[in-house]
């Protein structure tokens, strides 16, 4: 174990008075011959040399004094040198190099190491950046025209809350000259343009590698444009394709995507078992499954495998087009080929993306074509204002139709189309008239298609965010949709449909899906997820399922036939509502929903269901509760019943009958939980109420972000600390923290409880030809 390096060797006057730091064991300053002893024994100095370093310690203390850890302190627990030491007795002796560096054994060394190894990435990441709209131009009323590139830079890794007067003043107070400044909120980078060539030069030299907000600024260079404005190319100019920022595995086989994806889950469950291992309370033995990893190439438990989706080609069920400009200044309904945050904002059409039906590519070529001749503009991101945002396409299939590749389109039965738009400052009357002719354009297109293209529902949302991600909440606005008139070619409105749904079949179930709820966008591979997830969790009869993040129920009702009951929770109340429709429309009794945020209930609900008397028996359900029950059915199978409506019976019965329940409440044997959280994986409350119920034995996580299940399986998997919180005094969450630190810090303040153990996982590919992967592990106790 290394405490110091040769470049870090003191000057030949501190020779003088102490020696260089050693890698083993503490050496005394100056000793002589006659000192030297054994290795591993106790080391004695006389009082004279006592004396003597005290003296030259109080005078002129070396710089490397309690810089390094002392390494027999850290084998033995104990050193004969005591405070007299020069060497740091743990981390709160321990002091920085005169370098400003910590000791790279120490933990703070060992951090600061990890961090700058993530900046390097992040920076690594970031090469030269092209702007593909404004931000280059002259379009605040500031002077500057045309600016010149070889006098223009581009910062990086501002923070995303700047806007052009924050890096102004930033500028100033750095005493950088410029003439020209402009940064929008929500990116990262920043466009500046200099004077001449003496100022660039000394503004690269003070703002490399600046500290601000905890991030190294990074100097890039302005490409130009792929096009000018006169629609000429720029060959020197390169930028991402739509099937490159969309689908980047698609030129690899299918073979080798699914090698790579089981690679990539591998890696995952390694992590998991390193990080156990940093969790594990000191003198605490390592869990079991943490030491058997090592017969199993470091695995935290087996990866069975992967499963391969049903599809590869135009799989997804759901397609988010954005509208904005192509890289030649066209306005184009496709996909960004960048982040905004980096300063791409281009949009090109969804050609050749294998992963989109041609379905979805029809109509976002329909909706582009209305565009072209609205007179309302299209959503502007660097200004943030404009009217048409973004078309989503989602499609229903038909039950029991198992089709291929080259005839995926065939299995579509249905089609909602959701227009997304921003009505701030707009004319009402206009807005109306638009609308009309987008709903004809729409009904004309489908119609004029070989075959003709299924139109289900029409629906418009109104979002007045600054990103594209809509709350649940966000007003609708149903749209009739015009048909023909049996060959007079005479548009009728129509508006059959009350509410704006369509249907798609899961194991011969049917699917009420409304336009906000989430639904797995690969469908025929949803059922061999669903279907392994049921048949890890050992289900029967006395099996109590709790679906946790359960949308519109899909998991919960699928398997219901083979459980007791299942309870499932869901914070989206439009996906509620699905979810209790849908219970009705395939005959299924024995499943309840919960309107709720899962943090919020899951700790009740696991009380409430599991900690009734065993000796209890179950009672018939009281007048009122009947009436309840009843009233609450009748609402949520209304067609016009808004879902608040939903919402305040199923409060009011929780509230008013959750006694009376109580001892209604039939008694199961096996408890599982399955849960299919967001990306960010589970709320830590949620977390903690898993594992603290002992009658909760085996959970299954199914996670479309492998990152956050490692993070959220340390807090479920490792032991508990017999001082709960004690370990994390004084403890501050750094902005650098990864997901899997943070949750080794949490794990130190979880409950005495039993800590599950992972036992199998298995990736399932739900989206090829992209990075992402599903993946799923068992976890019991």
């Amino acid at each position: 174990m290394t405490s110091s390096s040769v470049d870090e060797l003191p000057s030949a006057a501190e020779t003088l008075t102490y020696q260089i730091p050693s890698d083993t064991t503490p050496i005394d300053p100056i000793p002589s011959s006659n000192d030297v002893e054994a290795v591993g024994e106790k080391r004695k100095r006389d009082d004279d040399d006592d004396e003597k370093t005290t003296n030259l310690e109080s005078s002129t203390p070396s710089p490397w004094f309690k810089t390094s850890l002392c390494s027999y302190f850290r084998r033995q627990g104990s050193c004969s040198h005591g405070d007299a030491c020069k060497y740091a007795h743990g981390e709160k002796e321990l002091r920085q190099k005169p370098d400003n560096t910590w000791d790279p054994t120490s933990e703070r060394g060992k951090k600061v190491k990890m961090m700058s190894e993530k900046s390097a990435e992040e920076e690594e990441e970031v090469g030269d950046v092209m702007f593909t709209e404004e931000m280059m131009d002259d379009n605040d009323g500031e002077e500057g025209g045309v600016h010149d590139l070889s006098l223009s830079k581009c910062l990086v890794h501002l923070p995303t809350k700047w806007q052009s007067d924050d890096i102004k003043t930033f500028l100033r107070e750095q005493g950088v000259e410029y003439k020209f400044a402009k940064k929008r909120r929500g990116m990262m980078v920043g466009f500046l343009t200099f004077e001449n060539a003496e100022q660039l030069k000394n503004g690269v030299e003070v703002l490399e590698g600046k500290n601000v907000n905890n991030k190294s600024l990074k100097i890039a260079n302005v490409l130009p444009r792929t096009f000018d404005k006169n629609g000429a190319k720029n060959p020197a100019a390169k930028l991402k394709s739509a099937r490159e920022a969309v689908t980047p595995l698609a030129d690899l086989s299918y073979a080798d995507q699914l090698e790579q994806k089981k690679a990539s889950i591998s890696q995952m469950l390694k992590k998991l078992t390193r990080n156990a291992r940093k969790a594990c309370p000191n003198g605490k033995s390592l869990p079991e499954w943490v030491l058997q990893s090592r017969e199993i190439g470091g695995l935290s438990c087996k990866l069975e495998g992967i499963i391969e989706s049903p599809l590869v080609n135009g799989y997804r069920n759901k397609c988010e087009f954005s509208t904005g400009y192509s890289v030649e200044g066209k306005l184009t309904v496709g996909f960004m080929l960048g982040n905004f945050s980096a300063g791409v904002t281009a949009v090109e059409e969804a050609v050749n993306c294998p992963n989109i039906s041609k379905l979805a590519c029809r109509y976002a070529s329909i909706f582009q074509s209305f565009l072209e001749k609205s007179r309302l503009p299209v959503w502007n991101r660097f200004k943030s204002c404009g009217f048409w945002r973004q078309l989503t396409v989602r499609e229903g299939s038909k039950p029991g139709v198992v089709s291929s590749d080259e005839d995926a389109d065939s299995r579509i039965a249905e089609v909602m189309l959701m227009v997304q738009v921003c009505s701030t400052d707009t004319d009402e009357a206009e807005v109306a008239t638009e609308f009309e002719q987008m709903a004809k354009a729409f009904a004309e297109g489908a119609r004029a298609s070989s075959p003709p293209l299924p139109l289900t529902v029409l629906v418009v949302q109104d979002h007045v965010g600054i990103s594209n991600v809509a709350p649940p909440d966000c007003p609708l606005r149903l749209l009739p949709i015009p048909v023909s008139d049996n060959g007079t070619h005479q548009d009728q409105s129509t508006n059959v449909l009350t509410e704006a749904r369509i249907h798609d079949h899961i194991n011969n179930l049917r699917f009420s899906i409304s336009p906000t709820a989430f639904f797995q966008v690969n469908t025929c591979a949803a059922e061999k997820l669903y279907s392994l997830a049921g048949d890890w969790a050992d289900l029967g009869p006395d099996t109590l399922l709790f679906d946790v993040c359960c949308g519109t129920g899909t998991i919960g009702l699928t398997l219901a036939h083979r459980v007791g009951m299942v309870i499932g929770i869901e914070m989206n109340a439009s996906a509620v509502s699905d979810a209790e429709r849908n219970a009705k429309i395939n005959g299924i009794s024995n499943c309840k929903f919960i309107c709720s945020k899962a943090e919020d209930v899951m700790s009740s609900l696991l009380t409430e269901y599991l900690d009734v008397s065993e000796t209890e028996e179950a009672k018939p359900l009281s007048g009122d509760l009947e009436k309840q029950i009843s009233s609450a059915e009748e609402i949520s199978n209304s067609e016009d019943a808004p879902p608040a409506n939903i919402q305040e019976v199923q409060k009011t019965e929780q509230k008013d009958s959750s006694e009376t329940e109580r001892s209604t409440k039939r008694q199961f044997k096996n408890v599982v939980a399955i849960v299919d959280p967001p990306r960010p994986g589970l709320h830590p409350d949620v977390i903690k109420a898993l594992r603290t119920h002992p009658r909760l034995k085996t959970l299954v996580y199914i996670s479309c972000n492998p990152e956050t299940l490692v993070a959220n399986a340390i807090e479920l998997c490792t032991p508990s600390f017999e001082k709960t919180g004690q370990e994390n005094k004084g403890y501050r969450r750094q902005s650098k923290m990864g997901t899997a630190a943070l949750a080794r810090h949490r794990a130190k303040k979880m409950p005495a409880s039993e800590p599950f153990k992972p036992v199998k996982a298995m990736a399932v590919d739900l989206f090829p030809h992209t990075d992402h992967c599903e993946m799923v592990m068992l976890l019991n106790r």
